[in-house]
């Protein structure tokens, strides 16, 4: 069995302080894949930045305190690779992939976007150079023998089931039209699936994101925007996949919740 785990942390150094440490130390998981991590690893206090136990490998963003992805992972991977080939991508902190026996595992922090602005144009262009690696990808490890799976933050919801308050989000920035048509790409053209979703078909999320505003929490008005989008072979041997949600809106760490798929190799 591999346990995989796909976090947005929200700040390594903030988590750590309020129960990411304790989580990991108690997590049955074998890969733990994190987002918006927004440290350089010599600002990692050690027991975060390589625990006991753990072989880490940390992708900051060159531009300080922003986004960052990293992997932790029991077995030492056996090659490991920061960035998918994008000039403009690749020292954002945004992807990095291991290779473990069988499995490549990827953490992968999508740009989120906001209407009309750059950074609405920056998560389009991220996703135009992204779709085409990930073709490659699969075809590489298929090639090889091998399966993959992209964890992370996706900042996409992609149906009406994927968020609560849908009809009030149609215009924005995680579901857009354009947005949601290339995730269907991702699983169509691509080959990929949605591995929680395929395992809770037919139900509203379970959702992985809520608002610190409000009581987006207390009310489970949240967004399915954390995936695990695996290639087929390995979409077929998830024997259960869950979202690890706080019990109470004071024991959260992130304003994400972990969210983990039990594979059988």
């Amino acid at each position: 069995m591999l346990i995989v785990t796909s976090v947005n942390v929200n700040g390594l150094r903030a988590a750590a302080k309020k129960g990411f440490v304790e989580w990991l130390a108690a997590t049955e998981a074998d890969v733990v894949c994190l987002q918006e991590v927004r440290a350089e690893e010599s600002q990692l206090p050690e027991a975060v930045r390589a625990p006991e136990g753990w072989h880490t490998v940390h992708a900051p963003a060159a531009a300080k305190g922003r986004a960052g992805v990293a992997i932790y992972s029991r077995r030492e991977p056996d090659a490991v690779r920061i960035g998918f080939g994008s000039s403009e991508f690749d020292a954002t902190g945004r992807y990095v992939e291991a290779d473990l026996p069988g499995v490549t595992v990827a953490s992968l922090y999508l740009p989120s976007g906001e209407v009309g602005t750059e950074r609405q144009d920056e998560k389009t262009r991220f996703m135009d150079e992204f779709l085409p690696y990930l073709k490659g990808l699969r075809e590489r490890a298929a090639a090889d023998g091998r399966e993959v799976v992209v964890c992370g933050d996706w900042n996409i919801a992609h149906q009406e089931a994927d968020l609560k308050n849908w009809k009030a989000n149609r215009k924005s920035s995680g579901f857009l039209p354009e947005e949601r048509e290339w995730l269907t790409r991702v699983f169509d053209e691509a080959s990929y699936v949605d591995v929680v979703r395929a395992l809770h078909p037919g139900q509203e999320g379970p959702y992985s994101w809520w608002s610190y505003r409000g009581r987006a929490f207390d009310n489970d008005a949240g967004w399915r925007i954390d995936l695990q989008v695996a290639t087929p072979g390995l979409a077929a041997r998830a024997a259960k996949a869950w979202v690890e949600r706080a019990a109470a809106h004071g024991e959260r760490w992130s304003d994400h919740a972990p969210v983990t798929a039990a594979y059988e190799l």
